[in-house]
């Protein structure tokens, strides 16, 4: 039998493919400022913005509120460019990003001081005039429509284009597994910002593509969070972050009623999610995917330690990582995540990530495991294990730690650590910091993590 999954792995590049999906024009797409905004209503400020853009081969899209994200990102589609969506807003983030394609303009909602080169801000979307929808807008397939970059979280941050057709495949497996949760018809609220990839597929695609209302907010505060999510209908689902939500159950904070919370951008502890479960009354899926790839697993916390592939996905474990063929990838991508497959190859655990594996004096170990071992002792609220640059004389690369514990002192940390970590690989340095650099997806960028860390020894 046919699935949707074969169908885009067939399909021709020249093909159209609609930039709304099964829609109506009475489709409530979006909720903002209280209000429901229509798909007819949505068409119209989208045409209304791309026919004030400039002629370029592609726009920074510096939006902040979600829905103005999605005006903007479909305007710039439908004038034929692409979005281009730094690691984060940061000025020397996007001064690369533009540098590296000439001709570029940046698009945004809000006045930004200092501007980028060539900023233009959206015009007040209410002003966009009604018009009657005629014929829901063709994307050609292969039109490059978004380059996402890496965080930066293992190295320098790298381009990542996509076309409308990966993206439709891509979303087409996250639709799956949430309708296989909650249902047909949900509305989300997403506490990641929608230039992130993974905040795109689950607060930007969805809506566009899977028939999902979605709230055009970003709330950040725990008491935001259950104030907007109050603003939508049931059923509910929570698109956020292990970060986010460890600071909404240390909150105590009550949360209307959800179907479902998602989680990505790094490793969710079990025992976060039991917590987040038991507190919220709805199951945590956790999603794996990258930048790269986009989504291609999924898995609940608390039942499941092997991660589900979507339909059409296959992985290929290498010595150095795991390639990953999926419907939205034109070729398979190396991951360098080392996985072990289940003996039908519709599963798989995560072993590490290469660059995480460790091997001092003929013992192995990963970061990932003594960063969860580092945030296991009693007093520590955040943390991060990491190896430096530098090589010892017998050239070793030292193993850092940064941790956040105010009741705690660096000899009490250690002491614990000793308890559960081979001595080779205790962390030297280890320090106290009062918070970790992490970004608005709550990954932590190498290089400010070395700068942090440089501060704090000199």
């Amino acid at each position: 039998m046919a699935t949707v999954y074969d169908t885009f792995e067939r399909e021709a590049p020249s093909r159209l493919l609609p930039l709304l999906q099964a829609a109506t024009p009475g489709r409530v797409l979006a909720w903002r400022n209280g209000r429901p905004v229509s798909v007819a209503r949505f068409l119209a400020q989208v045409r209304y913005v791309a026919a004030m853009l400039p002629a370029a081969c592609a726009a920074v899209n510096l939006c902040e509120d979600r829905y103005a994200f999605l005006v903007a990102f479909c305007a710039i589609v439908l004038r034929g460019q692409t979005n281009l969506l730094p690691s984060s807003r940061a000025t020397q983030a996007v001064d690369e990003v533009m540098a590296a394609h000439p001709g570029c303009y940046a698009l945004g909602e809000q006045v930004i001081e200092p501007a980028p080169h060539g900023y233009l801000r959206l015009p007040p979307l209410d002003d966009a005039p009604d018009e009657a929808v005629v014929a829901w807008p063709q994307i050609p397939a292969d039109r490059l429509v978004a380059i996402g970059y890496t965080s930066g979280s293992t190295g320098t941050p790298s381009a990542n284009p996509k076309t409308w057709r990966s993206f439709h495949a891509s979303n087409a497996g996250n639709l799956a597994m949430l309708r296989a949760a909650v249902g047909e018809r949900f509305d989300v609220v997403a506490t990641v910002p929608p230039q992130h990839m993974y905040g795109i597929e689950m607060s930007v695609l969805l809506p566009l593509l899977g028939g999902v209302g979605v709230h055009a907010g970003r709330p950040f505060f725990p008491a935001d969070v259950a104030a907007t999510l109050a603003e939508v209908p049931e059923p509910r689902v929570l698109v956020t972050t292990p970060v986010h939500l460890r600071a909404l159950l240390e909150s105590g904070i009550a949360l209307p009623p959800l179907a479902a919370m998602v989680s990505a951008t790094a490793p969710m502890p079990p025992e976060l999610a039991r917590d987040a479960e038991r507190r919220f009354g709805a199951p945590l899926l956790e999603v794996f995917g990258s930048t790269e790839t986009c989504v291609f697993a999924s898995r609940r916390t608390t039942t499941e330690e092997e991660w589900s592939l979507y339909p059409g996905v296959r992985l290929h474990p290498q010595p150095d990582g795991t390639q990953v063929d999926a419907p939205q990838l034109d070729a398979p991508r190396l991951l360098a995540d080392i996985v072990s497959l289940s003996a039908d190859g519709r599963r798989f655990r995560l072993r590490g990530r290469q660059a995480d594996m460790l091997e001092i004096a003929g013992k192995r170990a990963s970061l990932g495991d003594l960063t969860r071992r580092l945030l296991s002792v009693p007093g520590v609220q955040d943390g991060v294990v990491f190896q430096l640059d530098d090589a010892d004389t017998l050239g070793v690369h030292r193993i850092a730690a940064l941790a956040v514990a105010p009741a705690l002192d660096e000899h009490a940390i250690l002491d614990a650590l000793r308890r559960a970590v081979d001595p080779v690989f205790l962390p030297r340095p280890l320090l106290k910091v009062d918070a970790l650099p992490r970004n608005e997806t709550g990954k932590l960028p190498r290089a400010a993590l070395l700068e942090l860390l440089a501060r704090h020894t000199h």
